[in-house]
This record gives structure tokens, sequence and C-alpha cells, in this order.
């Protein structure tokens, strides 16, 4: 039977079908990637889509040593701190997987995640950390999402067990997660704002009116492989579709209909992709209409944003996140600053006006062509935009060559840096780092590296991403 604090007697499982059953717990906490957590018998136990204070019978789906998995077979009480989500896809979808938390709640586990990673992965002595920034738009936020055609959609339950015949099996949304075959056929988003929504379901109605073949992702066949859909808070719009074969005919009547449907829409361009991944960064991307890229503005600064254009997916966040960049970096006009994993550019360009010099470095050649044309458009002469492997590049002759820099900023992919590129920024010994990071736990397995010669000053979490468990977060470093 259930126990205080939610913890469970061993002797109150039910034993079926070789599966272990748990009834009335308690969930107790969120933990790692998003997860709530039950202790039953000290055995921390990981449940998706509940709530702390949710009480649940539990079915086990994965045991090991020191944790187990487990999923909901019924709810005796549900938590205050729930509220109901709005999508009618939430549960299935691998996107929003918060929308049953109240947004207060997501920020207060948000700022718990990064507390725990700075504290227990990397072991570092902080400072107080600032409260966490909410996110002005807790919906419709996102400027860029991608989705997959795949001839094997999700089938839920009900269908399943219904009895009736399973027909119309395309799909055309997000992944089921886990399961790279299966794609939950999206009829609406709320993360991306219109025309989003609208132009994926004209894209999905106009193929299957046309036998247009999805992409089947195990035996790799198929036409239809990947729709991006980029925008702007200056209402451009960005549509790039992905195919498995270069079919010219089909290509471009699907290709002439969206421009004709949408004549708004701004970039209109395609890619073929017969490889084994979906990433279009080594492919060719073919203009069918308008421009090679749409236009985002910050404070007066244009940034342009082509097809392979890493940008932060939540524009006004980040705005505020460049701020808190910018105010950290305390720049008076005369330093050299290094912006690593530069991307566009677009934090370099937004604090060039109060640096002396700043140097990017970025290993995707098409962004760093972006970033150049964003300092001309700006009339900003003093960055210059590198390319190159991030490890290889900062050498003792690079500093020679470009100068040594009192501050850098680092801001990686979610794997966080390189060794040898924390190495080498302990070599270079700038006075000041700044950390962003959407990852805390590969973000604290760098700053331990770093703490061997620098201490931690500011530590700001920044909500870019609501409904899910991800947060930004900025670090800064100064030199012991």
């Amino acid at each position: 039977m259930k126990t205080k604090a939610g913890i469970i007697n061993l002797k109150s499982l039910l034993k079926k079908k070789k599966r272990l059953f748990f009834e009335r717990v308690e969930i107790s906490d969120i933990g790692a990637e998003g997860k709530a957590i039950a202790r039953i018998d000290n055995v921390v136990t990981f449940v998706s889509l509940v709530a702390p204070g949710d009480i649940v019978d539990l079915e086990i789906i994965k045991k090991r040593s020191r944790y187990m998995e487990a999923r909901v077979t019924k709810f005796h009480k549900l938590s205050e701190l729930r509220e109901k989500p709005v999508c009618k896809h939430f549960g299935i979808c691998g996107g929003c997987r918060w929308q049953h938390l109240q947004y207060p709640h997501q920020l207060k586990y948000k700022q718990n995640q990064v507390v725990n990673a700075l504290l227990r992965i990397g072991k570092l002595q902080l400072p107080e950390i600032n409260p966490i920034i909410a996110s002005r738009s807790i919906y419709l936020y996102r400027n860029k999402l991608e989705f997959a055609f795949s001839n094997r959609r999700w089938l839920p339950e009900a269908e399943i067990v219904s009895g009736q015949p399973l027909n119309a099996m395309n799909g055309l949304g997000f992944h089921v997660p886990r399961q790279f075959d299966k794609v939950v056929n999206i009829e609406e988003c709320w993360l991306q704002p219109e025309p989003s929504n609208h132009i994926r379901n004209e894209v999905r109605k106009v193929a299957e009116e046309h036998n247009m073949s999805f992409f089947n992702p195990r035996n790799h066949a198929g036409f239809l492989r990947n729709l991006i859909i980029r925008t702007s808070s200056n209402g451009e719009v960005m549509v790039i579709l992905s195919f498995f074969q270069d079919d010219e005919e089909k290509r471009d009547l699907l290709m002439g209909h969206l421009q004709n449907k949408f004549p708004g829409i701004t970039s209109l361009m395609f890619a073929v992709n017969n490889k084994g991944n979906d990433t279009l960064y080594d492919l060719d991307i073919h203009v069918f209409s308008g421009m090679d890229h749409i236009t985002e503005e910050f404070e007066g600064l244009k940034f342009r944003i082509g097809a392979k254009s890493f940008f932060q997916t939540n524009t006004t966040q980040s705005l505020e996140l460049y701020r808190i960049v910018r105010n950290s970096a305390g720049l008076r006009g005369h330093e050299t600053v290094y912006d690593l994993y530069t991307g566009t550019g677009t934090i370099a360009n937004f604090i060039a006006q109060t640096a002396g010099k700043v140097i990017g470095i970025e290993s995707v050649p098409e962004a760093v062509e972006d970033a150049k044309r964003n300092s001309a458009i700006n009339g900003i002469h003093n960055t210059i935009f590198l390319t190159g492997d991030m490890k290889e590049m900062l050498t003792p002759s690079f500093t020679d060559q470009y100068g040594s820099p009192e501050i850098i900023i680092t801001d990686p992919p979610r794997s966080g840096m390189h060794r040898r590129v924390a190495e080498s920024i302990l070599r270079i010994r700038p006075e000041k780092i700044i950390y962003v990071s959407c990852n805390p736990a590969t973000q604290a397995r760098d700053l331990e590296i770093l703490s061997a010669s620098y201490k931690i000053n500011m530590v700001q979490p920044v909500d870019m991403f609501p409904q899910t468990n991800h947060v930004e977060n900025v670090v800064s470093l100064i030199r012991k």
C-alpha cells in the first residue's frame, strides 16, 4: 500500500504478464530530461506526461539496477500543478511534453535543472543564481519547424482496436519519440504562427491528391522526405522541401502550387536528399522562387537567415539572450572578442559596436558567408568571420595572427565543446568567458574544465522553449 511521500512497499505490487504493477504511487518531482519522478522502495522511477502531485497506478516498462521507467495505467488524483493541454496531439507528438504543467511551475523545474546540472555534474562553486527569465509568449513562439513525411504514420490505439480498415497511412508531422520510422500526422501545431499550419496541411493535401509517395524511412524509398518552414517577425516566410527522388515534374507541380497558393512566401526552395540522414548542411539548396534568405531584425540591426543558417528559434527571447551576453561582456570599446560557434554572426554583430574587434569562428561555410553579409548590410567593419573546425583553429599561431582576446563568447551545440576547445581557452587565458548553452548538462561538464582557472560570477537561465523541458543558460566566468 501507499506510504508517506509516495514511497510504495514492494508487497503492494501485482504481477501480470511478467510485468510489475504498483498502485497509488505519488509523483514527487521532475528530473533530468523533463521526466517526472516517483520513488518505489527508494528506487527512482521515471514517468512521462505526469506532474508532481499526481497519484497514479504504474506499469514498469524498463527495470535497471539503479532506476526504472513506467507508464501510467490509471489516475487516482490529478495534481494542482496541472492545466489542460491546448494541443489535440499532446501525449503522442514528441514536441510539447509539458503542456499539462502550469507555466510558472515549468519555470521552477527548469531553474532546478540548471542548478542541479551545475552542482551535481560540474561540482561548481556558484554565486546566487538569477531567476529564470520567462518567455513573453508560451505558444506560437518558434520561427522554425521541421516536419517529416512518412508512409508509416503513427496509429493511435483507439484506431488500431476499432476494427475499421487502416487506410490513409501517409503522415506529415513529427517523429514519435524513439521511433524513427513513425510520424504523428500533425493537423495543428501550437509552436509556430501561421501560415505554418496552412502550408503544411496544403502540402499534404496536394501530395495525396496527386499520389506523390511519402518517404519510407526503413526502406529508403519514396518521393517526399522533409518540410522546413521558417518565419521572421516582419512576416517573411521561408519554405524548404526535401525530396528523396529527383522527379522534376512532380516537384514543379507541388512547388508551383505553393507559389500560387501562398504568394506571401518570401523564399521557396528545395533540395534532393537521397543520403542516409535528413541533414541539409552538405546538400545544394535550390531556389524555386523568391529570395534565398529571409531577414530578421534586432535593435535596428538586420540579420540574413539562409536555408542552412543557425538562428535561435524563439526570436523574442533571442533578443533577451543577446542583451544578457552584451551586458555580461561589459565591453568598453577596445576589446578583442572571440565568438566561438558564431553561426550567422548574430551575437558577434550584436556586440560589435561596443567592442574593438570581434572574431567569429564557425564550421558551416554558408553560415559564415551569411555572417559576413550581416556585417556588410549593417555597416559593421570591425568583425572577421572564419570557417573551420574549432578544436583545430584555436592554436598559438591563431592568437598571434588575430590578437589575444580579452573576452571569449562560446555558444556551442547541445553536445557542448570538444575538450580540446576548453583546453585551448584555458591556454589563451581571456579575462572573461561567457558560455551560452541549450544543454546545462554538457555546459556543466565544460565548466568543470574551465574552473581550473576561472570562477563563475553570473548564472542566468532563460526560457527559450515553453511547454518543453529545454532551457537556455548563460554563465559568465572571470579569470582567477
